[in-house]
């Protein structure tokens, strides 16, 4: 199959380019023939991220945005002059990392060129009295966390995408690791940046454990996806590798004993590295075997480190499990979990089956966490068309959690998959935002969310655009994400 048997989703939005081949001409001078391709294959191959609805589309001839060049600059002034000659004859440019993305952030709706980061793949430094390494940004998170296990430490940052996922990408998107209670999210572990903003200006925000020194600008790149600079390298926060893990897992008979078990141990100053809540439903789907758990909401910790704070983590842990009457599943869960966290088989699984199947993940405190899960099952089980509507909770705080949502269904007659999907997204969104939630905690914005950003942000939405106008007055870095709706609603 060619690009001519796929039909182009969103081809309106396409800029058109007068003088494509003078164009590919000036791109070959800046990074040279054999990084830069207009073959139909290496096309097909950038016209979605990791987005589900897209893989539906895929099997049917369809694709969302097309780009007409992709490139593979190798050096940081290749990247400054291409989006040089960009502004220059206003040409979209979207950075891709590796294609993990799940909200549509790499989608070239506009076409453009794509600046494929995968040369950008070295680890610089590391540095044991500081505990940092500094990377290149293209760098593939496993290669990355392998070369410090390697040596003898640990990122901590392990998100479930980690063999299909980029440094840049992480930082692009704000994303959070499985690990991220104990050793943070991204914004968190991120002490030094090297950008280049999108007329083609290089910046470096130095490394530093922190800093009053006024505003903290780099603070604004991490989550911009690839809309206000293009990261080309960073410097991170590491640790020695532990020396310890604990594994430790309950049941509980609601989810509210659960999120007060958690709670009560994060306000203790207890951290567990990973701590995951399953409601009932996808106990049942992931641990059907555990008659402890049967109809109960499984909850699993690893604690790691120092082998006597380990020792502590897990004596408290327990203490709290037990006094909201958890019952003790032993380790078998968490080591099933250990050797699955890596498999997402509803992603191949659901499209041959005409399924519109997808993931969404949002934050709350914990006085509305409950009654945000409740909420959203609540309006999404009275959705016509929905088969499935289940959650975990991957990611805590003492003030909060992030809750991650999964659906699945079947259009009803005369629905198109894509109106069926935009109406499951904003009935989650709604019943989130509704109770106080914020819209997104780890995926980022892309276009699936752009449509709520007005009321996600409020009167702070127009500063963030003019910020966008300042850094990109012609808005040629991954137009139609964050800032603007892309999705024509109810429109196949």
């Amino acid at each position: 199959m060619d690009l001519k048997e796929f039909e182009l989703i969103y081809k309106e939005n396409r800029v058109i380019i007068k003088d494509k081949p003078e164009i590919e001409s000036k791109l070959k001078k800046i990074v040279g023939l054999n990084n830069i391709s207009t073959k139909e294959v290496d096309l097909l191959a950038y016209t979605k991220d990791s987005t589900l609805l897209a893989f539906n589309w895929e099997i049917e001839g369809k694709i969302a945005g097309l780009p007409d060049y992709i490139t593979w600059p190798e050096t940081t002034e290749q990247i400054s002059e291409i989006l040089k000659l960009a502004n220059r004859e206003k040409i979209p440019v979207i950075p891709y990392g590796e294609g993990s993305g799940v909200v549509g952030g790499a989608i070239p709706l506009y076409g453009g060129i794509i600046i494929d980061m995968k040369k950008f793949n070295r680890v610089l430094e590391i540095n044991d009295k500081n505990l940092t390494v500094t990377a290149e940004a293209g760098i593939n998170g496993m290669n990355l966390e392998r070369h410090l296990n390697a040596k003898g430490y640990t990122s901590g940052h392990i998100p479930q995408s980690l063999y299909i996922s980029s440094l840049g990408g992480w930082i692009a998107h704000r994303a959070a690791g499985q690990f991220s209670t104990k050793y943070g999210k991204i914004e968190d572990i991120v002490m030094g940046m090297e950008i280049i903003l999108p007329q083609g200006e290089l910046i470096k925000f130095k490394t530093i454990p922190r800093a009053s020194t006024g505003p903290q600008l780099d603070k604004l790149f991490i989550g911009g996806e690839g809309t206000l600079g293009i990261v080309t390298k960073a410097t991170l926060k590491i640790w020695p590798y532990p020396e310890k893990r604990s594994l430790i897992s309950y049941a509980f008979s609601t989810i509210e004993k659960s999120f007060d078990a958690v709670r009560e141990i994060l306000r203790e100053q207890i951290y567990p590295a990973v701590v995951r809540i399953y409601d009932k439903f996808e106990t049942a789907r992931h641990f059907p075997d555990n008659i402890k758990a049967k109809d109960k909401v499984m909850t699993i910790f690893v604690c790691e480190g120092n082998s006597k704070l380990v020792d502590l983590e897990e004596s408290i842990t327990r203490e709290k499990c037990e006094l909201n009457s958890g019952i003790d599943c032993g380790d078998t869960p968490v080591e099933h979990w250990i050797e699955s966290r890596f498999r997402v088989t509803e992603t191949s699984s659901m499209p041959p089956y005409k399924i519109v199947f997808d993931t969404l993940e949002v934050a709350s405190l914990w006085d509305n966490a409950a009654e945000i899960y409740h909420h959203v099952l609540e309006s999404m089980n009275k959705f016509k068309g929905v088969l499935m509507i289940t959650a975990h909770v991957s990611h805590f705080y003492p003030n909060g959690v992030g809750i991650y949502f999964s659906f699945g269904g079947v259009p009803p007659r005369g629905i198109s998959d894509l109106k069926f999907y935009q109406d499951c997204w904003d009935t989650i969104i709604k019943g989130v935002l509704d109770a106080g939630g914020s819209i997104a905690h780890h995926h980022g914005i892309g276009i699936n969310r752009s449509h709520w950003m007005d009321r996600e942000w409020g009167n702070a939405m127009s500063t963030l655009r003019q910020i966008k106008n300042m850094l990109d007055p012609n808005n040629i870095l991954n137009p139609g994400k964050i800032y603007t709706e892309t999705w024509k609603r109810g429109e196949d």
